[in-house]
């Protein structure tokens, strides 16, 4: 395995922005992660894990640290024992969609055309509308930070919220993840795939389809918001922003409010991370003042 330096990230996440990373590697097997947490630990570096780069802003300034981009891509099916599909950390999403419907599994289909690999797709706890990725996932290996050692745990272990997960704290990183999925005929099988490229048709058409992050805010909580509509608060952050009038409007420097969706900011070729933060603060200050709330970015933010 081959450890690098000096590695530049700015194409290596949808922005397209950021600096370089101190050191830069791509483990493709468990024992590959083991050396690179080892090499991690005795040069006292911090540790970023990069899958795909859809949902992260990298700072301009780069990361001091070692950046591992993992490259586990097993993926295997067992339909005899309780229809469980594992996927490595590499994989990419679309994929084990994919693999999962050519075998009559379904469940993971409403995730389709959300970008990243599996690795950030836990992290994060994708969703899509009421449906989210824990709701599927019953175990996973994963890997300590400082010890590198490997152990396998159940879904409790990882305290799924919405846009939260236990591997946020940074203490251990995906190795591998185990889906529980539902058997199929060839006809449901059939209306899924259906379902999967009119998802995949809806996401091109309602929302930026590269340089951008997707959802760079996070929903409220209840409790952060005194708006209420038909007797309910009124969480949704792209209903705020939608009010500003800044779709498709406000920009700094190569960074815009898309005008396809409020909630996401896109980049053109001279932007720079710099941009997209001074974008957001003038988001954020709109909002407070017109609303006296402040979005927060669900956004990671890495090397600031």
């Amino acid at each position: 395995m081959i450890i690098e330096e000096n590695i530049s990230l700015k194409n290596k996440n949808w922005f397209k922005t950021g600096g370089n990373s101190k050191y830069f590697c791509q483990p493709q097997t468990t024992q590959d992660f083991v050396k690179t947490i080892e090499f991690a630990n005795k040069n006292n570096l911090d540790i970023f894990v990069l899958g795909n780069g859809a949902n992260l802003l990298i700072s301009d300034a780069g990361f001091n640290g070692l950046t591992i981009n993992p490259k586990l891509l097993n993926l295997t099916v067992n339909k005899t024992n309780n229809n469980i599909v594992t996927a490595g950390a590499g994989v990419e999403i679309q994929d084990l969609i994919n693999v999962c419907l050519d075998n009559n599994l379904l469940g993971l289909e409403d995730f389709s055309n959300i970008p990243g690999s599996i690795g950030g797709a836990v992290y994060i706890n994708i969703h899509f509308f009421e449906k989210f990725l824990s709701n599927y996932l019953i175990s996973a290996e994963i890997i300590n930070n400082r010890t590198g050692k490997i152990k396998t745990v159940e879904k409790d272990w990882f305290n799924f919220s919405y846009d939260k997960s236990k591997l946020q704290k940074k203490e251990h990183f995906l190795i591998t993840a185990s889906f529980k999925l539902t058997k199929s005929s060839d006809l449901e099988t059939a209306y899924a795939k259906g379902r999967r490229d009119e998802i995949i048709r809806y996401r091109q058409r309602q929302y930026p389809t590269k340089n951008t992050c997707g959802s760079f805010f996070r929903n409220f909580y209840p409790e952060e918001v005194n708006l209420e509509i038909n007797g309910k608060k009124m969480i949704f952050v792209a209903y705020y922003l939608d009010k500003l009038g800044i779709k498709g409007n406000l920009k700094v420097g190569g960074a815009q409010v898309s005008f396809q969706h409020a909630n996401m900011i896109v980049t053109d070729e001279t932007a720079t991370s710099a941009d997209i933060i001074n974008l957001v603060k003038k988001i954020q200050e709109q909002m407070l003042s017109t609303y006296q709330i402040t979005p927060i970015p669900e956004c990671q933010l890495i090397g600031f």
